[in-house]
């Protein structure tokens, strides 16, 4: 068999033209000058349904003078409106002075015509019957009667590879390997049609050069029909060429922030394998860091494989920027947010972010510094936060002050810090409870947290999990010292059923602070939980320790969990927009384990799906309190 694009065979006599036609790769079956582009170029033709008066444009427009009317007859609706659009004879129409010589001439050839139309949908062996219809006092009809036959289809594919991929024994080009066998548009058993056929060759060509290979390319293609057979053997050969890799970086548009900034922050290495996602994923990064307006990456395909040269196109946003926001939940109530960022704080390389909360329950006021990330991606920051939580009653005022290093990654967060925390709590009521007990103290501490996502798309993930954990120990500040070790963790588990459609989201939260009855912790590291995000059904922070008259407060100990299915509904109508849910959750909190008591929460809701993550409205009914509540979150945050 010969190189490049070979012949495609036909074992049945059908017109030379077609089989000529096959042979070039990607196109559709008909001539070089298609008949629906020579519809659309004909003068006074619009393209729309044929009528015995002439042709309507999809707009209602007055119908053109014609010479002759059309009338396509056969029992399939699609390859009717196929011919009636696109047949040869369509742009003759409007032709006022053909002779019947030159009438004769269209008809002749519009057979051949119809076959390659038919043939782009798979009917190979059609019988057409072109006849004209003349009546006194009338413009000559051109029926054409169609009766297509058994359509083909894909008896066998071939898929060959050749380059890179073909001899690689890495694991991740084995798996696009055979992700393009899983992925191939025209399987063994499926009508063909030339659409389909073109259609297919582009996405495994778009598999093979979206990672690893950007100079891949189709070296050779083949559909070989049987017309009598009504059958086609598809073959292809891809043509990977050789692996790249990211070489050094030229950063254009860097005038304000220094040019080591964009690689930094776009977590392209050097050494990396090509991977059109990630070259992606690295501008909405930059894009959404704060720093850039815009960003684009590119390489050059023609450069060196083993190093090639990647180039960041950036503009670069303003030093200030001010937002001001407005929102709702159903824990806090109303909500205005300032937010104020310098990216050159006090004129360093430090940016500054400040916010100002105001809302009912927890107003606050705090700024952060980061300094930009070094060539290892970590960077220094320090946080000051004042902030008051009201749950009804308690009022607790706490201070925070944060100073550590972080690097943020991919599907990685790490942290560490050294944190100073002061509580004040009021609103005890009439109860004489020590303050202790209630979250007032003051402690400083070192910590490390950990964050791991390992979802499939973000912000509105269908499967994977994430997993995030901290672990503190220090000396409470306030009363005796008295020396804490504080344990947190979250996981995030979503698991599809069935088909995928449908999926189970599973959620468990546990916490702990081990420490002698006197210290005086900082409610701020004490627990408390319920509201939207934690167990439904129960207000906000409205699990804790009951101290009767309405008085909740923090625990050492804290366990959630949380069961939640997920099902696409209206899909007809709104299809990937609505989801429905039913879910239970849990959660306890005590000063000793022994005393952990389960409450319920049950209910249901629905999911809006929006480009920035889903909107959810639940309706949840709380065992223990025997009260129906709303909760309303947005967006998906891990």
């Amino acid at each position: 068999m010969k190189s490049g694009h070979a012949l495609r065979r036909f074992r049945n006599p059908v017109p030379w033209m077609l089989a000529l036609v096959l042979a070039l790769p990607g196109c559709a079956l008909l001539r070089d000058e298609s008949a629906a582009e020579k519809a659309a170029e004909a003068p006074n033709s619009t393209p729309g349904a044929v009528t015995e008066s002439g042709v309507v444009g999809a707009a209602g427009d007055t119908p053109a003078v014609t010479a002759f009317d059309i009338r396509v007859e056969t029992d399939d609706e699609d390859l009717k409106k196929l011919v009636e659009r696109h047949n040869e004879l369509q742009r003759y129409r409007a032709v006022p002075d053909l002779d019947e010589a030159e009438f004769a001439r269209l008809m002749a050839v519009t057979e051949s015509d119809v076959r390659n139309l038919l043939g782009t949908e798979g009917y190979f062996n059609p019988q057409i019957k072109v006849r004209r219809e003349d009546k006194p006092g009338a413009k000559p009809v051109v029926v054409i009667a169609i009766t297509p036959g058994e359509a083909a289809t894909v008896q066998r594919v071939n898929i060959e590879f050749e380059g890179d991929i073909a001899q690689s024994t890495d694991a991740d080009a084995v798996h696009q390997r055979e992700t393009i066998l899983d992925e191939w548009g025209l399987p063994e058993g499926r009508r063909f049609t030339q659409s389909r056929w073109s259609s297919a060759k582009t996405g495994a060509l778009r598999h093979l050069v979206e990672r690893r290979y950007p100079r891949g390319r189709i070296s050779y293609s083949l559909a070989d029909v049987s017309a009598a057979e009504s059958q086609a053997k598809l073959g292809v050969r891809l043509d990977s060429g050789p692996l790249f890799r990211l070489g050094p970086a030229t950063v254009r548009g860097a005038k304000r922030y220094p040019p080591e900034l964009a690689e930094r922050l776009s977590w392209l290495k050097p050494g990396d394998i090509y991977d059109q996602k990630k070259l992606v994923d690295a501008q909405q990064r930059l894009a959404g860091s704060g720093y850039y307006d815009s960003a684009y990456i590119s390489i050059d395909p023609e450069g060196e494989p083993g190093a090639v040269p990647v180039t960041y196109s950036v503009r670069e946003a303003k030093r200030h920027k001010i937002q001001l926001g407005v929102g709702y939940s159903t824990d806090a109530g109303p909500r205005v947010t300032l937010e104020h960022r310098d990216n050159q704080a006090l004129g360093t390389s430090w940016r500054a972010d400040t916010k100002l909360n105001l809302n009912l329950k927890t107003p606050l006021i705090q700024t952060e510094w980061t300094s930009l990330p070094r060539a290892s991606g970590w960077r220094w920051a320090a946080l000051a936060r004042y902030m008051r939580q009201d749950d009804g009653a308690l009022n607790t005022t706490s201070q925070t002050l944060r100073v550590g290093t972080v690097k943020t990654e991919e599907k990685y967060d790490r942290n560490f810090y050294l944190q100073f925390d002061h509580a004040s709590v009021t609103g005890s009521g009439s109860r004489v409870i020590p303050a202790a007990l209630l979250g007032d103290g003051a402690a400083v501490s070192a910590n490390y947290a950990w964050t791991g996502r390992y979802f499939d798309t973000l912000p509105v993930p269908s499967s994977g999990y994430g997993l995030s954990g901290e672990v503190g120990a220090g000396v409470t500040t306030a009363g005796q010292h008295k020396p804490f070790m504080r344990l947190y963790g979250r996981w995030l588990g979503i698991r599809p059923l069935g088909n995928g459609s449908s999926r189970l989201v599973l959620r468990t939260e546990a916490g702990a602070v081990l420490a002698s009855k006197q210290a005086r912790l900082p409610s701020t590291y004490l627990f408390r939980t319920g509201g939207d995000t934690t167990v439904r059904g129960y207000g906000y922070r409205r699990i804790g320790i009951d101290y009767g008259d309405d008085l909740i407060g923090p625990g050492r100990y804290m366990a959630v969990g949380s069961v939640e299915w997920q099902r696409p509904i209206l899909q007809d109508r709104f299809p990937g927009l609505l989801e429905h849910t039913l879910f239970i959750d849990v959660g306890s909190v005590a000063n000793e384990t022994r005393n952990l008591k389960a409450h319920w929460g049950v209910g249901t809701g629905i999911r809006l799906i929006t480009p920035v993550g889903p909107m959810e409205l639940d309706l949840a009914y709380g065992l223990k309190t025997k009260s129906i509540r709303l909760h309303m979150t947005v967006g998906f945050v891990f």
